[in-house]
């Protein structure tokens, strides 16, 4: 077997396909690569029967595999991550020993016909691969591989992050996935937004909530320095006054020369020894004020010897950034990581997650929530178009209320109420016998399941929800005039509950130093985002979505460590 042997002279051409990636009646030759993508077979609409009796090569990984005829041929279901189908490969015992290819994990490079299957198999594929020549072989010991053919519970796979995509359910969810990150820069792109890379690194805390990952060099450098001090002890007071001593003597050598009126050769070399000996004593007092810990100031943690001169964290948000291009640029978004230090274990919670946020000037929390609806609909429509075999494949294994759902949030209207008639609604409900574990009463920020009942039970389509309690809120939004709400909107949607927060920013320059002040966060920090009301104000409003809860949404999966290819949370950062 060897890597250079050249595809089948009679390939298929390479046809490429449409931007959106989706299949259609021809073949296509994967980039940068002598194979043919799996998708471009069995994707078209006859299923890949039109293509009988052409060559082509294919690579992929072993599903399953059996030696059947006693021994003389083999199926193996290969898949190669561009489908959630599987194309059916036979490998006759001429071509190739079959052992190292029926185990389920072993990835091949084949060439070969594609044929009709026999009339009377049982088959649902309209076509499969008759191999003429195994080009590589990537084996796999079945007995220590830890993804067997069985069914497998999204827990289990947690614990092989780096094996866990050779499943059907994890592939369907990157493709998932991967279909909403481009949906989500078509849409914005196609409405004029500029796409912004907003820090990592962050000295500001966007939420004022506190529970932010902290970024120091401080550490790191506490501990170099206590390994240091253990095998070079700091001098002692001896060793200073020794020191200071050996200067003092020196220096009086150097008086004792000039009042002698030695040469000059003579008393340059004195004062250089004087220099050295004074060198010395800096060295020496400078090492013997050091102390293992961090360092203090005013008995707290000195920041200014950290790596950027103050304290940094890891952002929570790329809003207040992204909003010193939206007051240039007008309309912006960014979409990128975010990371929350909660110490939550519920399956809605994760350390690292993804945001897409973008922010409007010239704009008010009408426009917010025109924007909010017309980009979830979108995605759903997206999915609805291109990723409509792997949704099948999710409503099969874990919700198959998926499609409906999606179909729904597309084509339906989303409903708007204030926060004031939610409350209303939600407590003629309780009025009538239904129970909730949270209270419900004005000035309460509404609990998973009050949203889920608002879109579930009461609406029965996705709800925009507006004008929130300022004390629930945070300091940006825009105080409305009854002095008690804030200009702030949540898209709530089936099955998740909160999908979307946004809100009106607050423009005014006295009304963002107020609220501010009162969410007790200090002024300093902020003064650069105060600029943008002190400069140019403009109106201006935005939102986030939650990218993963996006996908919960989507796809009802229960635990959101599941639509995410490396789950970070409390005691868990695999790879």
């Amino acid at each position: 077997m060897s890597d250079e042997i050249s595809p089948p002279a009679d390939q298929l051409a390479s046809v490429s396909l449409g931007n959106d990636g989706s299949s259609s009646s021809t073949v296509q030759k994967a980039k940068f690569s002598d194979r043919v993508l799996i998708r471009s077979i069995l994707g078209r609409p006859d299923g890949g029967a039109g293509l009988a009796g052409q060559k082509v090569r294919i690579g992929g990984w072993v599903k399953t595999g059996r030696e059947q005829g006693k021994g003389t041929f083999a199926f193996l279901e290969v898949n190669d991550g561009s489908c959630p189908a599987n194309l059916q490969v036979m490998v006759e015992s001429s071509v190739s020993d079959l052992s190292p290819l029926v185990a389920t994990g072993t990835c091949v490079i084949v060439d070969g016909v594609l044929k009709m299957p026999p009339a009377g198999k049982g088959t649902k594929q309209k076509i499969e691969l008759s191999v003429e020549k195994v080009i590589h072989l990537g084996p796999v010991d079945p007995a220590k591989y830890p993804l067997p053919k069985t069914k497998l519970t999204l827990e289990f796979l947690r614990d092989y992050l780096h094996l866990r995509s050779r499943t059907n359910s994890i592939s369907a969810v990157a493709r998932i996935r991967n279909a909403l990150a481009f949906a989500t820069h078509c849409f914005f792109q196609e409405y004029g937004f500029l796409y912004i890379h907003t820090p990592i690194i962050t000295t500001s805390d966007c939420e004022g909530a506190g529970e932010m990952f902290q970024v120091t060099t401080l550490i790191n450098e506490m501990e170099k320095l206590e390994r240091e001090l253990i095998q070079n002890p700091p001098p002692t007071e001896a060793d200073v006054e020794a020191a200071k001593l050996f200067v003092k003597e020196k220096g009086e050598a150097v008086a004792q020369l000039k009042a002698a009126k030695a040469s000059k050769e003579e008393i340059t070399a004195s004062v250089a020894e004087l220099t050295k000996a004074k060198e010395t004593l800096a060295m020496v007092e400078e090492r013997s004020k050091l102390k293992p810990g961090l360092p203090k100031k005013d008995g707290k943690i000195d920041y200014s010897k950290d790596f950027f001169g103050r304290q940094a964290f890891l952002t929570v948000s790329g809003q207040l950034q992204v909003e010193t291009y939206a007051c240039a640029l007008s309309s912006v978004y960014t979409f990128g990581p975010t990371f929350r230090a909660e110490n939550s274990h519920t399956s809605r919670h994760l350390a690292e997650f993804w945001m897409v946020e973008p922010e409007l000037a010239f704009a008010d929390l009408q426009d917010d929530m025109n924007c909010a609806e017309a980009y979830v609909r979108y995605m759903c429509q997206w999915l609805l178009e291109k990723c409509y075999d792997d949704m099948e494949l999710i409503a099969k294994n874990f919700d198959k209320e998926c499609i409906d759902r999606l179909k729904l949030v597309a084509s339906t209207p989303f409903g708007r109420v204030t926060y004031t008639e939610a409350i209303k609604l939600l407590q003629e409900a309780v009025a009538k016998g239904k129970k909730f574990e949270n209270n419900v009463e004005w000035g309460i920020d509404l609990a998973s399941e009050h949203e889920r009942y608002l879109t579930e039970v009461i609406f029965q389509k996705p709800l925009i929800v507006y004008n929130y309690p300022k004390g629930i809120k945070a300091f940006y939004m825009r105080l409305n005039d009854d002095k008690e709400t804030v200009a702030a909107m949540d898209v709530l949607v089936p099955k998740v509950g909160e999908l979307i927060g946004g809100s009106q920013r607050e423009e005014r320059y006295d009304g963002i130093k107020e609220r501010i002040e009162e969410s007790g966060l200090p002024i300093e920090p902020y003064e650069w985002y105060i600029d943008l009301r002190r400069y140019g104000t403009v109106k201006h409003c935005g939102f986030g979505l939650g990218f993963e809860r996006m996908i919960l949404f989507a796809t009802g999966i229960d635990n959101i460590r599941d639509v995410i290819p490396f789950p970070r949370y409390p005691g868990r950062a695999d790879l």
